[in-house]
């Protein structure tokens, strides 16, 4: 399978290949490329509706040409720890945002969350944030606001009394939590529903169906949730170091 970048013919392809239908898999298997790359290209120039071949081909031009330029003194993007390979890393930050993207979050707010899912600290502040994505102070704050609305961040502050982004386990669980809440409601409202249209009618048999489903959805989500957050949050003890052994192989 091809690595690199795609080429300006390969731009054009994926445009042909949206403007007949096709889906991203079927246009990923004739250029030979992954799904996701293909996924990824589309979402982040424009989306299935706007994408454009030569706009997307020049844009991607222009972000390379802003990543080869040096940033100014004391306010470029951190370097990456533990020797990673900042174009992996990259690659995989654009993939995990383009995911978001898919299921709603808006650009924006899926880079920021994308940031905080692959930061070690699992926290930044809003500076850094501004920082590591080159963005606007406003846009974080926009970005941030959004997804307290979804539940998916905490705000807290560090013992330099910053305020501080938090995404982790409990955030993931309660965001998981809250939304097996949501369908139990929408099999609460459903049932209402089967009362006010006629229990032997069809729409309220399609009603009842809709809310035993979404009943038995919720519970499963709930019941696994706890069950999982209990494994998840259990740290095996750390086995002692063998004296042993590094005596021998000092001796």
């Amino acid at each position: 399978m091809p690595g690199g970048r795609l080429t300006q013919q390969e731009r054009q392809q994926i445009a042909l290949g949206m403007a007949d239908g096709l889906a991203y898999a079927e246009i990923a298997r004739r250029l030979d490329r992954p799904t996701s790359t293909v996924t990824r290209e589309v979402m982040r120039n424009g989306g299935p509706i706007a994408y454009r071949a030569d706009l997307a081909h020049r844009a991607t031009e222009r972000r390379a040409h802003r990543r080869r330029q040096t940033a100014p003194p004391g306010r470029g993007v951190p370097a990456r720890a533990h020797g990673r390979d900042e174009e992996a890393v990259r690659e995989y930050e654009e993939t995990f945002t383009t995911l978001f993207m898919q299921q709603g979050l808006p650009k924006m707010t899926a880079q920021v969350l994308t940031c905080l899912f692959t930061t070690d600290a699992g926290s930044l502040t809003a500076a850094e944030l501004v920082q590591r994505l080159q963005v606007s102070p406003a846009s974080v704050s926009k970005a941030i606001a959004a997804l307290e609305n979804l539940g998916l961040v905490r705000r807290e502050r560090d013992e330099r009394r910053r305020e501080r982004y938090v995404v982790d386990d409990d955030i993931w669980y309660q965001s998981t939590i809250a939304s097996a809440r949501g369908i139990a409601q929408v099999a609460e409202t459903a049932r209402q529903g089967v009362t006010v249209l006629g229990r032997d009618t069809p729409a309220a048999a399609r009603l009842e169906n809709i809310a035993r489903f979404s009943d038995f959805i919720s519970e499963s989500i709930l019941r696994a949730a706890e069950q999982v957050r209990g494994i998840l949050h259990t740290t095996p003890d750390t086995p002692p170091a063998d004296t042993t052994t590094a005596g021998t192989e000092h001796g």
